[in-house]
This record gives C-alpha cells, structure tokens and sequence, in this order.
C-alpha cells in the first residue's frame, strides 16, 4: 500500500468517527444545554469536514496534531454522565488526558474532569430568559442569527421580538431575508417562515415577533407576552443613561447597548470586565468592536510584562455610516466614497480603554484609516513594555493566553504564513494574533490584532447578555488563573 494509500484510508477511518459525533453533540445541545468544544470552537452543528478541520486546526495553535480517535472517546464519556448545561472543550481534555500519567479510564478521567458539571453540582435548567432586539441592521441581524443558534433546549436566552420602524410594502418579508442571506457571512444555517397577518418571523422554530414602532416610549412589551427581557440596543442612536432609559418599558428589565456608552454607563468587554457589573445595573454598553479587539491583548501584554505607553493604528473595513459615492456627511472625510478610498477618520476605542480596564495606567493613543473592504480589520497594537523581552517569550505567551487562560474565548492565535483579512470572516473571538507579524524589540512590541469587527463582536455582545441573564454556563476544563 502507498503512502497515498494510507493517507486516504486514515482519512476515513476520521471521516467516519467524525459522523457518528454529530448525532452526540447534537443531542447534548439540544436536550442539556451543553456545548461540545475544541480549543474554544465549538463543533455544534458543524458537518463532518468542519469537525475534522476543527481538530486539525488546533496542530497551528497548540503545536500538537489533535485526532478525533482521541476526542471521541471522551464525548462518548461524557454522554454517559448525568450532565448539566455547560461548555466542555474536547479538546483540552484530551490534551489533559494524554498528559495524565494515574493510569485512569477515558471514563474517570472524564468524570472527574467535568464533575462540578453533574450530579448534586451541575447548574439547574431555568425557564429562558427573553431577549428583544431593537434595530435590525449589521449587528443585530448576526446577534439574531447567534441567539437562535444558541437556543438549545429553549432554556437560556430566547429571541423573542424585534422593534423596527416600518419601511414600507412587505417590511417584514424583507427583513426575514437579510436574516436569511448575507453577502459577508453566508445563508442562515436553517429555516426561516413569515407569518405577515401575525407580524412573526419562524427561525428554526423560534417564533420572533415584530413590532413596528418610532420610539421607545411607544411600545408595552407585556402586551406580547414578554416580561423580564434584556433589549439590546443595535441602532446606537441612544448612548447615555437619559437616552437609553427610554428603553426601560413594561417588559424590559435591562438594557444593553452594541456601541460605546457615554458618561455612567460602564463599557463592558467580556473576559476582562464583565464581573464588574452590579447586579442592580440595568443599563450597560459591550463598547465597540475596537475597543473589544484591543483590550483583551493588552490586559494580557500588562499582566506578564507591564504596559508603559502604547499607540493603537486600527485599518478597518468600512460601515453603513460611510458613503458608497461622495456625498454629504457631518462627519470629515467619511462622505468621500467608501468603496473606493482609504478614509482617515477618528476612533474612540483608545479613549475606551480607560473605561473597560481602569487599572492599566498607561496612556493609550489611538486613530484609525477604514479600508475598501466590507468586513475584517486589523488593529495594531505598538507598546511600550515595562521590561525587556524577546519575540519567542512574547509569542509563547500569547499562544498559551489563547489557550488556556481565562482570555481564550477573546484571544485567538494563528501562525499560517499568508493569512489575510478574508480568512477570519465568521470568527468568534474578539481578537487574533497574528504570530507571524509579531515585532518585539527589547522593551517595545508590535501586536497585530486581526479581528470580524461584525460577527466577532456580535459574540461578545452575546457572552455578556449571557452572563447578565444568568446563563453563561461553566467551562471545562477550567480555564488556568
């Protein structure tokens, strides 16, 4: 038999093991709320081709080939136990288990992995929490697409309404069309029906009521049944407390914001700040895409070597805010054509970062050029370092942070040498070290952030909606402190 032989034969002997996941991970998610992962991706509804390349990704970030004859058996494991909603990553385990030298089965080793999962211990399935989204433009439309993914066995969050201004003849069939297809990022993986007469769009059987209205003071959430909601805010058009309170209506018990708040309200960024929040707080922002692809890094960067100073360059794909043809804008530059210059413009994410990581006490200077491009920027990150250091030190770092410390649902890590910006459309993280751009000289290192600032962002909103509602289930394994 040829190497060639040998290579396919390998290939499915995977491609088999890879099939007879799904069913398991599917029946996890959907029956106990628990989400399969490996290295932070998850594998929930993904085919067989994206398991097998999920596993093979982790040989860029970990070092080490990652095989689903290893992952298999412990899934099956923990098909076995009596487990509560949670987010288990495979493939840390595995790594776990093949460095464990006590001799355990597949099963203990397991077992006593995700044991604050089961039993007595795991967390108890509650009746969902209602989410209303006002606005349903870019970020609210992937957040939609997000929320009805994640709606398991329909006792975490639930989708349950959008509020829209009425555009005319057939608003609503138009709008469950954006949902249903995205130039940037894809068809909607499922179903979607419209109800006109009933004003409701079915997504996956998640029915998603649309109401029309001009203000906010204008609508009784408790006349559709809804109660307790968390709105998230997509229009941006309120950032203060005054403005965003207006929100605060029959139905509505908290407020979150997808943009930068202004004054009071606190600028949360997921994995770095979001255990700030006061139970009592009722009106928050997730800051913006920047803000979150800068601040996660750099609290890494300052927690190993101190931070003295540091400049933020972000070159960022453009938005609806530009104009496709020169045109009138209030804002300077932003009204020459979008799709055909680069556009020096302003960027508050420096300014932000004071406001989402209050203990850094080095000065942040920032500005920003957006691009011809519809999705994907890249900050970079040029910082003065409290100690000298190398770029293997840095790199072995960032790589590790991204794979085992609190910030690896934040801080992605890749060493593919031609990576460019299309290749991180549809990533989860907030940001993503580039390894093979990284500069480090004594004192002084360069970190190149690629980042979605659309559906990467779009995730961090819904990580801190999740911790706010009370369903941002455990990890395991444990994230090391």
């Amino acid at each position: 038999m040829t190497v060639n032989d040998d290579s396919f034969t390998n290939w499915k002997i995977r491609e088999e093991i890879a099939e007879s996941m799904i069913p398991i991970i599917g029946k996890l998610h959907r029956e106990r709320d628990v989400t399969v992962l490996v290295h932070s991706r998850s594998l929930v509804n993904k085919s067989v081709v994206s398991l097998l390349k999920t596993h093979r990704f982790a040989r860029q970030i970990s070092g080490a080939e990652l095989s689903v004859t290893e992952t298999m058996p412990i899934l099956q494991a923990l098909a076995g136990l009596d487990l509560g909603p949670s987010q288990i990553d495979i493939g840390m385990l595995a790594a776990q288990y093949r460095a464990d030298d006590r001799g355990l089965s597949v099963e203990d080793f397991t077992a006593e992995a995700v044991v604050g999962a089961t039993g007595a211990n795991k967390v108890t399935l509650g009746d969902g929490r209602d989410v209303v989204l006002y606005g349903f433009g870019r970020i609210g439309r992937l957040v939609a697409r997000l929320l009805i993914e994640k709606a398991g066995s329909g006792h975490g969050l639930r989708l349950r309404a959008i509020v829209v201004r009425r555009g005319g003849d057939q608003d609503i069939v138009k709008r469950a069309s954006l949902l249903r297809r995205d130039s940037i990022h894809g068809q909607f993986q499922g179903t979607i029906t419209v109800d006109e007469a009933e004003s409701t769009i079915v997504a996956n059987g998640n029915a998603i009521k649309v109401i029309y209205a001009d203000d906010p003071a204008h609508v009784d959430y408790t006349e559709y049944g809804i109660k307790d909601a968390i709105l998230i805010d997509n229009t941006g058009r309120w950032r203060d407390r005054e403005g965003l309170s207006t929100h605060l209506r029959p139905g509505i018990a908290t407020v979150v914001l997808t943009a930068p708040g202004k004054g009071d309200v606190p600028n949360i960024v997921h994995g770095v700040n979001h255990d700030t929040l006061k139970p009592d707080e009722r009106i928050l922002s997730c800051a913006s895409c920047t803000t979150n692809a800068i601040v996660p890094p750099l609290k890494a960067m300052d927690d190993e070597y101190g931070v003295l100073r540091g400049h933020v360059e972000t070159v960022h794909s453009f938005t609806n805010d530009q104009n496709l043809l020169d045109n009138y804008h209030k804002s300077d530059r932003r009204g020459r054509s979008a799709p055909l210059n680069m556009v020096i413009t302003e960027t508050g994410a420096a300014s932000a970062v004071a406001k989402a990581l209050p203990e850094l006490k080095a000065k942040i200077s920032g500005s920003s050029i957006r691009v011809p491009v519809p999705d994907v920027s890249i900050a970079i990150l040029n910082l003065q370092l409290g100690r000298e250091t190398t770029r293997e030190d840095v790199h072995d770092y960032l790589r590790e942070v991204s794979l085992t410390s609190p910030l690896k649902r934040q801080i992605d890590f890749i060493s593919a040498p031609d990576a460019v910006s299309s290749d991180f459309i549809g990533s989860r993280h907030a940001s993503i070290v580039d390894a093979g751009a990284l500069k480090v000289d004594g004192d002084n290192a360069i970190l190149y952030l690629w980042y979605d600032n659309e559906f990467g962002y779009s995730c961090q909103v819904i990580r801190v909606v999740q911790h706010v509602s009370g369903v941002e289930y455990p990890t395991y394994p444990a994230p090391a402190v």
